[in-house]
């Protein structure tokens, strides 16, 4: 069977994150949900044939729910999203969503295997909700997987006196920085490094958080930068309802109680930044400047400027070499045609 991931309903509205990327390749748990339908596809052979399905590319797949997808699809049914069959319809339902998506993710890859040992230096409760892929590296650290299963991805490193509750999930080559304290449900993406304090928080891949500071409620794409002693308020002082910028209709709307920083691919943050509740950073933003940035930070905004597209693509790149990295023809093309579109 092949499945056609279509996103050409939701894209537009699950901006900043799929200005850069499809739908598909959004990090929700512990994979992306690409990553999902492959895993789980590999796992079925019922679905051996020749069918060419297509999808809404924000259904949430998992092991429980993926037949009913499926069955509802070929009888060309709309797809619920209900308490079995979940989907991404706002951005912040990334991290709404995240409890849920680390369990059913864990599930999906721990089935019929054998976790690493975990070293004896650490303290750990209901240890056997937690699963640690070879070569990651924890010592002297504490994990309590009662509130949710915990995993720790290949190569991971957990620095002495970090402190985690699950469901959490650390993917692979990610590194928890000395003495950080993280709530669930969190997601760390691979190769990853971060540090402070994190709550309900999902960081794509790539990007950095290497200081104190608090990031809850709150989504991160890839190769980003939060400076040192960058925080984001949740909840409103008010305990009101958080309003969040809606790019496809242009106005603010209610995200619930609690929404705090969603940040677009390529952006970055100086030292001591304070994002408000419910603050939208779109991609390629260079946020810096006196008093609290604008609730909705357009792409390529460098302080209160627009950023030199030329000077944009060098600033990437020059992150992208401190993980061995460089910018792929690619993703210069696709940020090209986003910088241009503003100019329209």
């Amino acid at each position: 069977m092949t499945i056609i991931l279509d996103d050409s309903s939701c894209k537009e509205q699950l901006y900043p994150f799929t200005a850069t990327r499809d739908v598909a390749d959004i990090r929700i748990g512990i994979l992306t949900i690409r990553e999902k339908w492959a895993l789980i596809i590999s796992r079925n052979l019922i679905f051996e044939n020749d069918q060419i399905l297509k999808i809404p590319a924000n259904i949430i797949p998992t092991q429980s729910n993926v037949n009913q997808i499926i069955n509802e699809a070929i009888a060309g049914k709309c797809l619920p999203d209900g308490e079995v069959v979940k989907a991404i319809q706002q951005p912040w339902n990334i991290f709404q969503l995240n409890d849920c998506a680390l369990r059913n993710d864990f599930e999906l890859i721990t089935a019929g295997r054998k976790s690493a040992e975990l070293s004896s230096t650490n303290k750990t409760i209901f240890s056997e909700n937690i699963f640690i892929e070879e070569g990651a590296k924890i010592e002297h650290c504490i994990i309590n997987a009662a509130t949710g299963p915990v995993y720790i991805g290949k190569n991971a490193e957990m620095m002495e006196g970090s402190m985690v509750r699950g469901p959490f999930a650390l993917c692979e080559g990610a590194i928890l920085k000395m003495g950080s304290k993280v709530y669930g449900a969190t997601t760390i993406g691979p190769f990853c490094m971060v540090g402070g304090e994190i709550k309900n928080s999902v960081i794509f891949a790539n990007s950095n958080k290497g200081h104190d500071g608090y990031l809850g409620d709150s989504v991160i794409g890839e190769w980003c930068n939060l400076g040192g002693g960058t925080t984001n308020s949740n909840i409103k002082n008010s305990a009101a309802k958080v309003k969040v910028w809606n790019n496809k209709t242009k106005e603010y709307v209610s995200a619930g109680l609690k929404c705090g920083l969603l940040m677009g691919d390529y952006s970055r943050a100086a030292i001591n930044t304070s994002f408000n509740t419910g603050t939208v950073v779109g991609v390629c933003c260079n946020v810096f400047g006196e008093g609290f940035p604008p609730k909705f930070v357009n792409d390529f905004t460098w302080g209160k400027e627009r950023y030199i597209f030329d000077k944009a693509l060098q600033d990437i790149d020059n992150w992208k070499k401190l993980k061995g990295k460089k910018n792929s023809l690619k993703e210069n093309q696709i940020l090209k045609e986003l910088y241009n579109q503003q100019i329209k």
